[in-house]
């Protein structure tokens, strides 16, 4: 365990201001092939895409190795070398408008260390609440989770075919190549490595090829239920199983439980399940 006591960070907090920009809209709706709709400022931003907002504008003399910020600030200094999401939950409280200004609340609310098969394991959770003037829109919490090195990660063996679900799924395939990976990064302002430098992730994380964001898999999961549902979600809870590379295609589905929940999950080109969520409608 580490002799410093990460949990010292919790109650840390950080306060961003942002305006919701119809630009910045405009480039995750081109991201996600999104040309149905003609956004214009007024319009509630869509479930998710709120991640290329509150941006973290760190000089570049305070980035680390890996790409991220250094460690320490608002997230306690963890020394493990891998960092990844874990699980989000969010509950949509009130839409927000295309157009106005912005701000987020963040607070570390809980800093647990663990130890796995996998080695050393520290988990941050992060709680945000964002507000449109005086109406609260939104509250979330995101869980970190940071790792030993461990064995390098093999390559997920494509199946021939998809899985037959039985079911009424929705249903959408994505190929995640570099470019995707890049734009994503790019319009989140998310600079680690693992998600664009093909030898940084192989050589120095021994992972078999760029790693999808876990926040962009999740989006592709919200977009289905945007785009099937027609309907708006009160919240949204997400939990990666396993990673997701680009060296094969994934697949995203939801099926309807029942009127008011949306069970998805996102599948790996070798079958394996590699994240679960669960919407529910409003």
């Amino acid at each position: 365990m580490s002799d410093v006591d990460y949990r010292d960070w919790i109650g840390s907090r950080e306060e961003l201001e942002d305006t919701v920009t119809l630009n910045m809209c405009r480039q995750m709706a081109a991201l996600l092939d999104e040309t149905e709709t003609d956004f214009k400022n007024g319009d509630p931003l869509p479930a998710m895409w709120h991640y290329c907002y509150f941006l973290n504008n760190v000089p570049m003399r305070d980035i680390g190795p890996d790409g991220h910020p250094k460690r320490g600030g608002f997230l306690p200094p963890v020394t493990l070398p891998r960092r990844m999401f874990a699980n989000g939950k969010i509950d949509f409280l009130a839409p927000i408008p295309l157009g106005a200004e912005v701000r987020r609340v963040g607070e570390v609310i809980a800093v647990e260390e663990k130890s796995g098969k996998s080695g050393q394991l520290v988990f941050v959770t992060v709680k945000f609440d964002i507000y449109a003037g005086d109406i609260h829109c939104m509250e979330e919490t995101q869980s970190y989770a940071y790792r030993e090195m461990g064995a390098p990660n093999p390559a997920p063996v494509p199946l021939d075919e998809w899985p037959l679900m039985e079911g009424d799924f929705w249903m959408r395939d994505i190929m995640p190549d570099p470019v995707l990976l890049m734009r994503y990064s790019a319009v989140t302002y998310n600079g680690h490595r693992i998600h664009y430098d093909r030898p940084y992730a192989e050589n120095e994380e021994q992972y078999p090829g760029l790693l999808v964001q876990g926040p962009l898999i999740a989006t592709y999961m919200s977009e289905l239920v945007r785009l099937n549902a027609r309907r708006e979600m009160k919240s949204f809870s997400y939990r990666a199983l396993a990673p997701i590379f680009d060296t094969g295609a994934f697949r995203v589905m939801g099926e309807v439980q029942n009127d008011d929940t949306v069970a998805l999950q996102a599948m790996r080109s070798d079958g394996q399940i590699a994240q679960q969520a669960t919407a529910v409608l409003a």
